[in-house]
């Protein structure tokens, strides 16, 4: 039997785990934190429980390949809710758009603001679906060392739609075909899942259109808790090593040899980073012995950050739905405060969202109250602050807190809001770097630039290290959940030496 470590207890780690060990190996799961999960914490307080990281529910073909892979279906260990609207939008002047997963629908609403869009929406959609099955069976789940199925008839078909799609943005390609301000966020914002900025992010990735507006935004009743607990459950026997960070990956030669951890040492055939890609590469290997040392990093875009709210409030919010947007009319002052650095005084955008769990869980917040759950993105920089949930409170986390807070209740007509908040946690750029060694405290993963996206993003195995590979947000195929088991499968493949593109055949 060989014998594999996992570093980090998040959704990669854990999916790492599950593959590795139904392939036969002995795996052991070292993960610094007192819990698994990662970024898809929990936190209770005061009858109230808040997910603390992922709250959309997309990539459901992903999710589902993934379980089966694990020989089990996501029905077995997830309540599935689909949510209708999908989302709400709001803006500074309360006006509401509920966003629906039905192309007809979401066509009328599109032509009632704006003659002439409901046509191009569809046309729109129907290249994003088109990309999006493409990405799925060959751009996805590979490793990029086989280009003879990129010369398929199929391929080679949209390559000019392809091609053209590289060359330009997200918010160049939905600009040139929507005039109203609301359309144009809706199809650019999904950029934000991808930690990106529409205006450098391809406009290959309006693929992400098909996700929330073709297959539609579920909801896993118990949240991400939820979610992670199911993929715990497939990794008993797995040899589990909680608290205990990491402190090199021991080498012989070219070889990885195990892990350092403390005074002990971990003997491992081989080796499985699902730890941020810079914290492996320049604190957990030695000089000689990295792929990507500092300076490579100096030119690369970690990111947003957010800071983070935890709110419990007192009585029914029906102006919010399970998922709302606020959507700032200085959008792009928006972008350019989260990505350039603008208004370093006050370092947060407006456009922010919010989760309402109590929405469809009934057991996340007490009888009569509401668990909200607010991001307002902000620059990857630590110096921003920790939030109050694991320590101090910074000043300026809480002044972003509170702005976050008293928009809501201006925006969404929620005179009492700030009144009606009678518990409160909050989570800083600062903590992301202390608690899951982000690069600069990203709380998502690097951006999906061209040069960061698909085979330029990196190799989920070390050129230096024989045995070491790489899993998660910081590696390929990019960040979010679905890609995070993504790139735990890919790593099984890298292992089987199979080049093959598309999901594994089950």
């Amino acid at each position: 039997m060989k014998k594999a470590v996992v570093i980090g207890g998040g959704v990669a780690g854990l999916a790492t785990t599950a593959l590795l060990l139904r392939d036969g190996y002995e795996v052991h799961l070292v993960e610094q934190n007192e819990q698994l999960g990662g970024r898809a914490g929990t936190i209770e307080l005061d009858g109230f429980r808040w997910d603390t990281g992922p709250s959309w529910y997309l990539m459901p073909d992903a999710m589902s390949h993934f379980f089966q892979l694990c020989g089990t279906t996501i029905e077995e260990h997830l309540d599935l809710v689909p949510l209708e609207p999908a989302y709400r939008v709001i803006d500074e002047h309360n006006e509401r758009v509920d966003v629906i997963s039905d192309i007809d629908v979401m066509a009328e609403l599109f032509e009632s603001r704006e003659p002439g869009a409901g046509a191009k929406l569809r046309a729109y959609i129907d290249s994003a679906t088109k990309v999006y099955n493409l990405a799925v069976d060959g751009f996805l789940y590979t490793n990029f060392t086989n280009f003879i199925p990129y010369l398929s008839p199929g391929v080679l078909r949209l390559l000019p739609q392809l091609l053209a799609s590289l060359s330009t943005s997200l918010k160049v390609k939905v600009n040139a075909q929507f005039r109203d301000a609301k359309l144009r966020q809706i199809l650019s914002y999904p950029a934000v899942f991808l930690s990106s900025d529409p205006s450098t992010t391809p406009a290959l990735y309006h693929l992400m259109s098909h996700t929330d507006l073709v297959q539609g935004v579920h909801y896993p009743r118990g949240g991400f808790t939820a979610f992670i607990k199911a993929l715990i459950s497939l990794i008993d026997d797995a040899v589990l090593h909680l608290g205990t960070p990491v402190t090199a990956i021991t080498t012989n030669g070219r070889n990885a040899t195990g892990v350092q951890v403390g005074s002990e040492f971990i003997d491992a055939d081989i080796v499985v980073s699902c730890a941020d890609q810079h914290h492996t590469e320049t604190q957990l290997l030695p000089a000689a012995l990295r792929t990507k040392p500092e300076k490579t990093w100096q030119h690369k875009q970690p990111g947003l950050s957010t800071v983070l709210v935890l709110a419990g409030v007192k009585g029914e919010l029906p102006e919010l739905l399970h998922h709302t947007l606020l959507f700032s009319s200085d959008w792009d002052d928006d972008f350019r405060t989260v990505f350039e650095g603008f208004h370093a005084d006050f370092p947060a955008s407006e456009s922010i969202y919010i989760s309402k769990t109590s929405a469809t869980d009934t057991d996340v917040a007490p009888d009569g109250h509401e668990n909200l759950f607010i991001l307002v993105p902000v620059p990857a920089d630590t110096s921003i602050g920790h939030g109050s949930a694991y320590g101090e409170e910074s000043e300026l986390v809480g002044r972003i807190a509170a702005a976050a807070i008293d928009q809501i209740g201006r925006w969404a007509g929620i005179d009492d809001f700030q009144e009606r908040i009678v518990a409160q946690r909050t989570i800083g750029p600062a903590d992301f770097a202390d608690r899951y060694n982000s690069w600069s405290g990203g709380s998502i993963g690097p951006s999906h630039t061209l040069a960061q996206s698909a085979f330029f993003r990196g190799s989920n195995k070390s050129r230096k290290v024989d045995g070491l590979y790489y899993a998660g947000a910081t590696t390929v195929p990019g960040v979010g959940v679905p890609m995070c088991l993504i790139s735990a499968e890919n790593v099984l493949k890298r292992l089987h030496g199979d080049k093959s593109v598309g999901p594994t055949q089950i």
